[in-house]
């Protein structure tokens, strides 16, 4: 797993969220504090110069009032009430805060300033509005203004006699500045305060959020011990608070999951090993019909690789896709055959679906088994064929002997010169039952597992021999024997009856089939663990296609031309099944227009006859 950023941990946040709302509080009380302590300054400030200006409004009023009582001339009480209010302004120039002092009578003329720099104004008339509206007004009027950088407190305080009667106005300029240097100086300590508060604060942040993320970490760590399948590694708790609560869950949701996957593990092995020894093959799916799981056996039934089918649709697998749908396999009960056949080689599975189901009905996907049905359809077949085969055999005889009978029945029994014939053609076709009858019962025989052969020790050079004088005797045809066999002794372990019944098949059917003047070879080979025995003849052959198939029941290669010589089309396979009880094997060898070579192998000990010379 990628390991976390330090600027996208839990630790920043936590350190940076409690960081921000120290600020945040503390710039809000700042912020009040600070307004409300620049109100208090100014309104100090203002207090402190209005009362030095009611003081010298008060000596102004009294001495302007004296003057104007006084009966002198104008140009006398001119310069003795300038002179006055000089001294008064000197005398009251003790506030520093206050830059200028001016003393306006009533006709808004200039009659006294406190700024000696600035005398030359005396005698002159003022524009100053705000001294206009306090004279009309009476009321004090004041105003903030910034002057060369420097911010000013402007007031106009009108001076009134006993009569309430306005008789002049002061008009005061005094300097705020140091008011705000003082607040910039409480801004620059609460700022200062502010960083070492937010120091202090992140420190203490860290240090509580280690506390969180530490337990969080553990849990992280264990989280990804448990993803390997590690499951002895235990969180530590470090408190009985809600975390610790969390990492004493998480210490037993661990537990809990080694149990679960203990389990489940015995599960999936029970599983594994059930899947793997299964002779069926089996497929799941998950619920939207992906295969999720294939076992080898099914693998091989459908020639495909495990890794190439995992997450293909289950319908592709099998080759569905233009019949079915996977919603319709859901609803399919009964078995479909999946037929691979190819036209040499037939190949046929039976496929059965189970639908993985919870008890509230939501489908979880699907279970396939395979089986491979290629023998059962086989052998289905060729019991059709066999029942077909054998119900013809019988039928073909019995519809002669039922003609023939009803036509003795009817009267041709009277006629001497017929009836020999048609009871000879009767006893011919009875034989001929008989005949199948009996290799039916053989082959039934040889069909059953309790089937026993009564072996003995057989000199087969004598053996063989014997048996083609017999047929050497009787044969009417012009037919020639040449016989290839070694005139030493060979011993084998043979039941005698059943190994001249497996000669006389094939003898026969070599007489059958040779033509006129043909030759029919008989050959012995000894080899180290078998002898290999040979009869050959010269008739039309057997196509290359078809030479295997001799060897099944009822199989004729010129069914006609069987029929007409006599022949069941159960030699060939009563010698095959005789010959395989003897641990032998039995094959043929044809060319067309040639002739035919049958051949079986008899088990033979050299050692064995060694002891017996």
């Amino acid at each position: 797993m990628k390991k976390v950023g330090f600027f996208r941990s839990i630790h920043f946040k936590f350190v940076l969220i409690y960081v921000l709302l120290i600020l945040v509080a503390m710039q809000i009380i700042g912020v009040y504090f600070v307004d409300k302590l620049e109100e208090k300054l100014v309104e100090n400030f203002q207090t402190s110069i209005k009362g030095n200006i009611d003081l010298l409004t008060y000596s102004l009023e009294e001495e302007m009032t004296k003057h104007m009582a006084n009966d002198v001339s104008e140009g006398a009480e001119k310069s003795t009430l300038e002179d006055d209010i000089r001294k008064i302004l000197e005398d009251n120039s003790s506030d520093d805060n206050i830059s200028e002092v001016q003393v306006i009578d009533s006709s808004r003329r200039i009659i006294g300033t406190s700024d000696t720099d600035n005398q030359d104004i005396v005698g002159k008339k003022t524009a100053e509005i705000l001294v206009k509206q306090a004279h009309v007004l009476g009321d004090e009027k004041e105003d903030t203004r910034v002057d060369r950088g420097e911010r000013m407190w402007i007031l106009a305080t009108p001076i009134k006699d006993q009569a309430d009667k306005v008789i002049g106005v002061v008009y005061s300029i005094a300097e705020m500045e140091n008011v705000y240097e003082l607040m910039d100086q409480i801004n620059r300590i609460f700022i200062t305060g502010t960083a070492i508060a937010l120091g202090i604060t992140a420190i203490l942040g860290i240090l509580l959020a280690q506390t969180i993320t530490r337990p969080m970490s553990d849990m992280r760590k264990q989280a990804l011990a448990l993803a390997k399948g590690n499951y002895s590694r235990k969180v530590k708790i470090y408190g009985k608070d809600e975390i610790g609560q969390l990492a004493h869950t998480f210490n037993n949701l661990t537990k809990e999951l080694q149990e679960a996957q203990s389990t489940t593990e015995g599960e999936r092995r029970k599983l594994s090993s059930v899947l793997a020894y299964m002779t069926d093959g089996v497929i799941a799916t998950d619920r939207r019909g992906k295969v999720i799981l294939i076992n080898e056996p099914a693998a091989k039934l459908l020639d495909v690789s495990r890794e190439t089918v995992l997450s293909q649709p289950i319908i592709d697998v099998l080759g569905l896709e233009e019949k079915y749908s996977y919603d319709e396999l859901l609803e399919e009960r009964e078995s479909v055959i999946l037929d691979y056949s190819t036209k040499n080689h037939p190949y046929i599975l039976r496929a059965n679906f189970s639908v993985i189901q919870k008890e509230t009905g939501f489908v979880n996907g699907l279970i396939t088994v395979l089986h491979d049905i290629t023998e059962q359809e086989k052998i289905e077949e060729e019991r059709r064929e066999f029942v077909a085969n054998v119900s013809h055999e019988l039928r073909t005889p019995l519809t002669t002997m039922r003609s023939y009978l009803e036509a003795l029945a009817d009267g041709a029994w009277q006629d001497e010169s017929l009836t020999p014939s048609f009871l000879n053609v009767t006893q011919n076709e009875t034989e001929r039952m008989i005949r199948l009858v009996n290799d039916l019962l053989q082959l039934s025989k040889m069909d059953n597992k309790d089937y026993l052969l009564t072996k003995g020790w057989v000199n087969f050079t004598k053996f063989f021999n014997q048996i083609i004088d017999r047929f050497e005797m009787t044969i009417t045809e012009h037919i020639t024997f040449k016989r290839d066999i070694p005139s030493r002794s060979i011993l084998v372990d043979i039941d005698e009856d059943k190994i001249t019944q497996v000669l006389y098949n094939i003898i026969s059917n070599a007489i059958k089939y040779s033509p006129e003047g043909g030759q029919i070879t008989f050959r012995v080979k000894e080899e180290s663990e078998r002898i290999v025995i040979s009869i050959s003849d010269q008739g039309v052959g057997i196509p290359k296609n078809t030479i295997d198939k001799i060897f099944e029941r009822f199989y004729r290669v010129d069914k006609a031309r069987t029929r007409n010589l006599g022949g069941t089309g159960l030699g060939l396979a009563i010698a095959k099944e005789m010959v395989v009880a003897h641990e032998g094997e039995i094959w043929a060898e044809s060319k067309e227009g040639k002739g035919t070579t049958i051949f079986f192998t008899l088990p033979y000990e050299q050692e064995q006859e060694d002891e017996w010379s």
